[in-house]
């Protein structure tokens, strides 16, 4: 009935969708297996993409020719830059967007593929032949082959769904668990666990009373994920935001003593950095009031997501609480929020190219691997078809050092040092942030997927021409000395000193209360430069100029590290035979297998004491 495939990809969320799409782009045939065609790239949470880290994550996608970016651009409904008032390595985009369209758009494009089949069903079974994956078996007792199968079942492995004292399995509201999958694995020697999420109630629109709440607008000047053309909607839809009060904490700890999380019903850990209203109301006992958004979910819809409410009380207790938040009092609840417990496997269990140690060709990512949001899985995702692709073609695999990408940290970070609480990404996770900019992704990124055959030689030719344009405009500011009587008006303006001489356009650039189109408008042919240019262009110039002496300082540290980055240790290496090491380490070294003397140094457990051993052993 089936052909045999090059890779399988179970789970059609959003690490599936890219790991599909990544799969597709260097020329493997695809089956992806989804227990509902209808909910493919479903927002299962918050309609939303982006956010701080998370932003970054998503342009470092669409630089390595992912379609997260693309989708969330052409259907949101609002787009603000976050951290403005930061510097640029802390600047995240972030959008709003309409769910349902969201989710279309994705199956519109993984349809438009040849080479990606689909399935409807349930993979119950790992097919394994001489400790290697060649297919799947679904719940329909169907045997499908393939070369390599990527597991990226989210939250449905085992699933529990918890509302106050009722539970039931489910991988999200309305949909099934899949079970079989995590018993089968545990047979083969996996270790797993649960984790824990949850989400808030959703409420008619119609009910609200919006005059009680703050507006939030979206950027005047838009901006997008995609470094390609894709068009935007020109409108934005308005947010809102509002606060909970002294009676809504009341109202909610009636029904604490009725709720899973403190019950100890629920086993799993939850996201720390996401706490449902219940833990907030505990853990910030002094805090009389927290903020809520008010988030519509499309463009065509009265559906509200109400961010900041997750919850797993009664939901006659969330209801009564909902009630009582400006805004709110005559709420008319769609569905109550819910907390969902899960299976997922510790994720020092694979590799850096997301393929598992236990069995190959076999690769894990997204929420399996112990992370949470959509970025994060997505991201996951794309790298686990590429290396799926690459390990049945025998071609080298791909591994993005930390000083390359977001998606570099978050993987060593899961693979290094597991995660015991849902992982989520932070600017403040990666030590080389200044360098791992929104803005340049495509410059640290396009040339290598082009190596790689993800995207066309067009679209590296548009980087290139951003860097030269960008060197150009930086060119001019280094030889050229601005007139002292034409930029002195500005400067004073902006509380800066005065010049006594002419000076260089580059050194007055680093003043951090000057703009580039300050100097533009004491320079009329500067300012006939800049107007050959986009914006992102100036951007990315005046970024390099303000911050030259500390990029430089970056580069000097990769440097210091690269020797130790580049040592490869052979996989099989035994470190229980080198005594010389603590006990602790041989335990974690060859518990987590590193590929590289840089990464054995960031194992929880592993001191310079054992690293200088294992240079010296290596030596």
């Amino acid at each position: 009935m089936f052909k045999k495939y090059n890779v399988i990809v179970v789970g059609g969320g959003h690490a599936g969708c890219e790991a599909a799409i990544a799969a597709s782009n260097l020329g493997s045939s695809v089956l992806l297996v989804t227990m509902n065609m209808t909910t493919i790239a479903q927002m299962s949470c918050n309609p939303a993409m982006g956010g701080v880290a998370k932003g970054q994550i998503l342009r470092e996608i669409d630089a390595m020719g992912g379609l997260s970016g693309i989708i969330a651009d052409k259907t949101t409904i609002q787009f603000r830059m976050l951290n403005q008032s930061k510097g640029p390595a802390m600047w995240s985009p972030r959008t709003q967007n309409d769910r349902m369209r969201f989710s279309e758009e994705w199956r519109l494009q993984l349809e438009s593929r040849d080479n990606i089949d689909f399935w409807q069903d349930t993979v119950n079974e790992i097919l394994v032949k001489d400790g290697k994956a060649v297919g799947v078996k679904t719940s329909l007792g169907i045997e499908i082959p393939g070369d390599s199968v990527v597991l990226t079942n989210g939250t449905f492995l085992n699933g529990l769904i918890h509302i106050g004292e009722k539970r039931f399995g489910g991988g999200r509201a309305g949909e099934k668990a899949a079970t079989g999958l995590t018993e089968q694995l545990i047979s083969l020697g996996f270790t797993a666990g649960r984790m824990k999420t949850g989400t808030p109630p959703r409420v008619d629109g119609r009910s609200l009373n919006y005059s009680l709440m703050e507006e939030q607008w979206g950027d005047d000047k838009k901006g997008k994920f995609s470094y390609t053309d894709v068009e935007t909607p020109k409108e934005q839809r308005c947010c809102w935001i509002t606060y909970t009060n002294e009676s809504v904490h009341e109202t909610l700890k009636e029904g604490f003593e009725k709720s899973p999380m403190f019950t100890g019903r629920i086993k799993g850990l939850g996201p720390r950095y996401c706490p449902s209203i219940e833990d907030k109301i505990n853990r910030f006992a002094g805090r009389d009031r927290h903020q809520i958004f008010v988030e519509p979910e499309g463009w065509n819809t009265v559906e509200i997501y109400v961010n900041g409410f997750s919850t797993s009380l009664p939901e006659d207790v969330q209801y009564k609480a909902l009630r009582k938040i400006p805004g709110f009092e005559n709420a008319r609840m769609f569905r109550p929020g819910y907390a969902i417990e899960y299976d997922f496997f510790p994720p020092m269990q694979l590799d850096a190219t997301l393929e598992t140690f236990l069995i190959k060709n076999l690769f894990f990512a997204g929420q399996i691997n112990g992370t949470t949001g959509y970025e994060e899985a997505a991201s996951q995702g794309m790298i686990a078809g590429i290396n799926a692709h690459q390990r049945i073609n025998d071609q080298h695999e791909l591994i993005l050092k930390r000083s390359e990408a977001y998606i570099g940290v978050l993987i060593d970070d899961l693979v290094t040092k597991g995660t015991e609480e849902p992982y989520r990404m932070f600017t403040s996770r990666a030590e080389h942030r200044l360098l791992l900019r929104q803005d340049n992704a495509d410059e640290r990124l396009t040339p290598l997927a082009h190596k790689l055959g993800l995207v066309s030689q067009d679209r590296l030719d548009k980087v290139n021409e951003k860097v030269e344009n960008a060197n150009t405009i930086i060119n001019y500011l280094r030889k050229t000395s601005i007139d002292k009587d034409l930029i002195n008006p500005i400067l004073v303006e902006n509380n800066n000193s005065p010049l006594t001489q002419n000076k260089k356009m580059v050194d007055l650039l680093t003043r951090p209360q000057l703009n580039i189109y300050d100097l533009a408008n004491s320079n009329a042919e500067f300012k006939v430069l800049l107007n050959k240019f986009d914006e992102e262009t100036i951007e990315q110039a005046e970024i390099k100029v303000k911050y030259e002496s500390y990029f430089q300082k970056e580069f000097e540290l990769i440097n210091k590290m690269k020797k130790m980055e580049d040592q490869m240790i052979n996989p099989d290496f035994e470190y229980s035979k080198l005594n010389s090491l603590s006990k602790e380490a041989r335990e974690k070294l060859n518990k987590v297998k590193p590929r590289t003397i840089g990464q054995a140094s960031r194992i929880s457990g592993v001191t310079p004491s054992d690293i200088s051993v294992l240079v010296v052993h290596l030596s």
